[in-house]
């Protein structure tokens, strides 16, 4: 017998989790799960136990299919080592909202073009370091000096995002960001944020302007993983103690690597492929999730 959490969250902006909804889901309960109310209406815990692999996807399934039609993200996963003590995760449309590369082409008028790759890069239909080289092909001539301006005039930081670092280290978790974007809005956006480190591409720089390259090694879908891992032994930890999220494909090997691998509002393979997957709440349904209280917050 094991014992499992289900964290149910809400976007709290729009609190979901009344008690109506909750007696609708009790009837989908094991009569021995415990209900444990984490925020208001934001968010709930359901602890339960399950006898194997078949029971447990029984119950999940039955969770699920209770609050299908409702605004309700569930994480599922084994009590034990539910609080990670590595957190690695993707930069772009995750801990912020935009896609960084797309802004960039916005200032040579050929963002259009770039997002089409990027989307389709994203979703997998491309490999992403020739879809990364031709991006930055288009940059070409572009003024480094506009990327400080494009960070504070375009960028916007994810909701919770702040919270989530700050309560993570708080609580001695090291954190990570490590990107497929460039390391000129990485070192600027880890700091804001409040990330141990960050890791991204580099772009060559000559004279001030964009040469239209990007410099060796590729920081991309293989890279990742390798980060997580190269962390992970390098704090002698466990796989079930590292957290990884992101939205795009070459995420996926970094998610799945992870004890939980979470997919932020996600492409549809990788949200297919995550143990989870966040597309109502806000980041801070990672804190939910391993157990912290609202009240211990780093806010």
């Amino acid at each position: 017998m094991t014992d499992f959490v289900a964290t149910l969250v809400s976007n709290p902006n729009k609190p979901a989790l009344s008690d109506a909804l909750l007696s609708h889901l009790a009837q989908a309960l094991p009569e021995t799960a415990k209900v444990i109310r984490l925020d208001r209406q934001i968010a709930i815990d359901v602890a339960f136990s399950a006898r194997s692999e078949t029971e447990l996807d029984e119950i999940s399934a039955k969770i699920r299919k209770s609050l299908s039609s409702e605004p309700v993200d569930i994480i599922v996963q084994p009590i034990a080592h539910r609080r990670k003590s590595l957190f690695v995760a993707d930069m772009d449309s995750t801990m912020i909202g935009q896609e960084c590369i797309d802004e960039l082409a916005a200032e040579l008028r050929v963002k259009q073009k770039v997002a089409k790759i990027t989307e389709r890069a994203m979703r997998g239909e491309l490999e992403f370091e020739s879809a990364l080289r031709e991006r930055v092909r288009l940059l070409e001539g572009l003024d480094a000096m506009v990327i400080p301006k494009v960070i504070s005039e375009k960028i916007t930081i994810t909701q919770g995002a702040r919270t989530l670092i700050s309560t993570l280290r708080s609580q001695g978790v090291y954190t990570a960001l490590v990107s497929g974007g460039f390391t000129l809005f990485t070192n600027r956006i880890g700091a804001t944020i409040g990330f141990d480190e960050d890791r991204a591409n580099t772009l060559v720089i000559h004279n001030g302007k964009l040469t239209g390259d990007v410099a060796d090694p590729i920081l991309g879908r293989e890279a990742k993983r390798a980060t997580l891992i190269e962390l992970r032994e390098q704090f002698a930890l466990g796989q079930e103690e590292t957290l990884a999220i992101g939205d795009g494909a070459n995420d996926l090997d970094m998610i799945e690597e992870a004890g939980l691998g979470v997919a932020f509002r996600a492409k549809p393979a990788v949200a297919a492929a995550a143990d989870a997957r966040i597309d109502h709440s806000d980041l801070t349904a990672l804190l939910y999730a391993q157990g912290y209280s609202r009240s211990s917050w780093m806010e």
